[in-house]
């Protein structure tokens, strides 16, 4: 599974916009996190995303150091390294970065590629999410131009958001009480996106139709996935066929399928998964220690059992689970067998 060379990274979202299926675009935060996106897309034959946000570089680089780029380049690189065993293609992406991270997160990132270029090698990210939902239209715009140009330089394509997501992640933007109406990406807000981005570079778009992060009793998150397809209707009914969106998905964890699918039909290519792959990987390990109590814990004086207590035992079984909602996940957007490894 070698990382997707800018070309196939390109090729890989127009396959799927041609296709009607998307990409599950995974959070990872550790090599065990990584592993499981790997052995999930390679089961399915499905080419992929793994991705990492402010909070998992953070995570990644350790506690005495907290730094931010560095874990996510080693995240990166791993996922580099790793992916070289299999053969179907993934992507690397980073997720929801603030503007107020611009400077500290995102543009020392597009530099490591530029450094990697330099040196005669491949990309270590092929794209990039500016998350500037929470600022003015005009001004997420005006950052999003900038920021563009930059990843075009590079072969890199960014995300960008209009719209807010509700709910909390890793420090997006959204939150709990985000007033109804903002959950919703106007038609004239997505041909104002076209205006700005059209030309400079190549970029995805996560257009908000009620999504929120996070996962939610049935009934309590109001989809209107008609958003989008209202959106591309103008952006096409004025711009031609051509100027179709790359969408993506923010907090899809447990919507149901029909609605899943029904966002295919409008153009989404990328889904993000992230709170569904956090239940998925923690509910083995807490299974595991209760069944394991005594042998986990040295109780009254007791030696415990060493084959429990060794993490491996608990994180192999994290891993498969993770890599088995994950499965899930390419069956929902229909990626399974999906590929361009080899064809481009």
């Amino acid at each position: 599974m070698p990382v997707a060379t800018p070309e196939q990274y390109a090729a890989m979202l127009d396959a799927a916009q041609e296709g009607g299926y998307a990409f599950p675009a995974v959070n990872v935060t550790s090599i065990v996190t990584i592993n499981a996106a790997l052995k999930a897309f390679a089961d399915n034959k499905s080419d992929g995303i793994i991705q990492m946000s402010t909070g998992g570089g953070q995570f990644a680089a350790g506690l005495n150091s907290g730094d931010k780029v560095l874990g996510a380049i080693v995240l990166a690189e791993a996922t580099h390294r790793l992916a070289e065993q299999y053969d179907v293609l993934v992507g690397i992406h980073t997720d929801h970065c603030p503007p107020d991270a611009v400077d500290s997160f995102l543009k020392p990132l597009i530099q490591a590629t530029a450094d990697r270029r330099a040196a005669g090698n491949g990309n270590l990210f092929q794209s990039h999410m500016l998350d500037a939902s929470n600022l003015p239209l005009s001004e997420n715009m005006a950052l999003s131009v900038d920021l563009l140009k930059l990843c075009a330089e590079q072969d890199i394509i960014l995300e960008v958001e209009a719209g807010v997501v509700g709910g909390e992640e890793d420090g997006a933007a959204g939150s709990h009480d985000t007033p109804q109406d903002k959950l919703y990406t106007t038609p004239e807000d997505m041909v104002a996106v076209y205006e700005a981005l059209n030309g400079i570079g190549r970029y995805m778009f996560a257009a908000t139709f009620g999504n929120v992060h996070g996962h939610y009793k049935p009934g309590s998150v109001k989809l209107r996935p008609e958003i989008l397809k209202q959106g591309q209707d103008a952006v096409m009914a004025k711009f031609g066929k051509e100027a179709e969106f790359d969408l993506v998905f923010h907090g899809g964890s447990g919507t149901p399928e029909h609605e899943l699918r029904e966002t295919l039909d409008y153009g989404v290519v990328k889904m993000n998964i992230d709170t569904d792959t956090q239940f998925a990987f923690t509910r083995p390990i807490v299974d595991h220690i209760f069944k394991n109590y005594d042998g986990v814990l040295k109780i009254d004086g007791e030696v415990g059992n060493k084959k429990v207590y060794d993490p491996r035992s608990y994180l192999k079984k994290a891993e498969e689970a993770m890599a088995a909602r994950m499965s899930q996940a390419c069956n929902d957007l229909l990626s399974v067998g999906k590929t361009v490894c080899g064809k481009v």
